[in-house]
């Protein structure tokens, strides 16, 4: 069993347009409403591949409730927590070519109850879960240790945690030892302050997470493919993507690949990989389902740290503007706290894992 958490859900709509061109009439091709929040689909991939996953959703307002009723008609196992604000809305236009144009809403604040109320439930309905994903944005006025307090619980129930965020939340979450993180490329080089432009940068950068707490990190890195950096080494793995469609949600589903592969080596990398790819060829945040994911065409191998990547970050002057500078890591902790899981000081940024507006995100494909 997968507990997933999303503290910041969504509904996601996509739209499919030939091409963005700012301040015209644009008529779309497609479009399509899908439940959103990086946790939910990863419960969405897994439901769609038959592993047993329940999803904890906070949900407020109308458009909350369309959240959980689109999720209930996937049949997906879930708790809902109710809220006293509103379900974000995000729009995504996807272009032929697989790039896309993200316009995300910064979600509602939760009180320190609703805070409390979610972890109890996370908790209660984590007691026959192997693993706990905590992922996503955190909405606004939200402690940006709340990963690191969820962790540091969870962990003490004997659940490995998975966290899939960034910023000031993800070096947080770092000191509390999680099982497992899931940057991308972007989240890499802004965690750890290094330019990335090759292979070998990313398993440095990957090492110094680990350094700082995380014992395994599986980084994306879009059209480059993946890196996993663990206790038996690096690997290094691609996917080919024939026609990409939308690489909204490819990260998640590669992260629910991964735990379904068993979370470890070369095995559960190309399961991840697989399963990014299956999401990059299809529409909106649709996930993959088994005759979607093509094993056979993952190509997994010993990192050579000479390669270059084609999206090497800091990006060129053409390209969407750097992330701010790097958060500051810090060695692992190694003492007890007893402070309450969700207590602390509330940050006032509420970040969607990158830039604000629009983000361009290349499918997970060879090159």
């Amino acid at each position: 069993m997968i507990v997933t958490l999303t503290l910041n859900p969504s509904l996601d709509r996509t739209i499919e347009i030939a091409a963005l061109d700012r301040g015209a009439v644009i008529r779309a091709a497609a479009a399509r409403l899908d439940p959103g929040g990086k946790g939910v689909n990863v419960s969405r991939a897994l439901l769609a591949n038959a592993v047993a996953s329940r999803a904890v959703v906070p949900f407020g307002g109308d458009e909350g409730r369309q959240l959980v009723r689109l999720l209930r008609q996937e049949g997906l196992d879930m708790v809902t927590v109710p809220v006293a604000g509103r379900t974000r809305s995000n729009v995504t236009l996807a272009e032929p070519d697989g790039t896309v144009t993200k316009i995300n809403e910064p979600g509602t604040a939760l009180s320190q109850d609703e805070l409390d109320t979610i972890a109890d439930s996370v908790l209660a309905g984590a007691r026959e879960a192997d693993w706990v994903v905590a992922s996503g944005s955190l909405p606004p006025e939200v402690p940006e240790d709340v990963y690191a307090r969820l962790c540091r619980r969870f962990a003490g129930a004997g659940i490995h945690v998975a966290v899939d965020t960034s910023g000031p939340a993800l070096a947080c979450a770092l000191g509390s030892g999680p099982a497992l993180v899931k940057p991308n490329l972007e989240e890499l080089a802004g965690a750890t302050g290094m330019a990335i432009a090759r292979v070998g940068d990313v398993v440095a950068a990957a090492a110094k997470l680990r350094a700082a707490g995380a014992r395994t990190v599986l980084a994306s890195l879009g059209a480059d493919g993946a890196v996993l950096v663990e206790d038996g080494g690096a690997w290094y793995g691609e996917a080919p993507v024939a026609e990409p469609r939308s690489a909204v949600g490819a990260g998640d589903a590669m992260l629910a690949g991964f735990l379904a592969g068993g979370a470890r080596g070369e095995r559960a990398l190309v399961e991840a990989l697989a399963w990014g790819a299956a999401a990059v060829g299809l529409p909106g945040s649709r996930m993959p389902g088994p005759s979607d994911i093509r094993r056979d065409e993952v190509r997994v191998s010993r990192p050579d740290p000479a390669r270059l990547l084609t999206s090497a970050f800091p990006r060129t002057s053409g390209q969407a503007p750097a992330d701010p500078a790097p958060v500051r890591l810090t060695p692992r902790e190694t003492s007890a706290t007893t402070t309450p899981v969700m207590s602390g000081e509330r940050s006032r940024s509420a970040g969607d894992g990158g830039a604000a507006g629009a983000e361009r995100h290349p499918p997970p494909s060879s090159r």
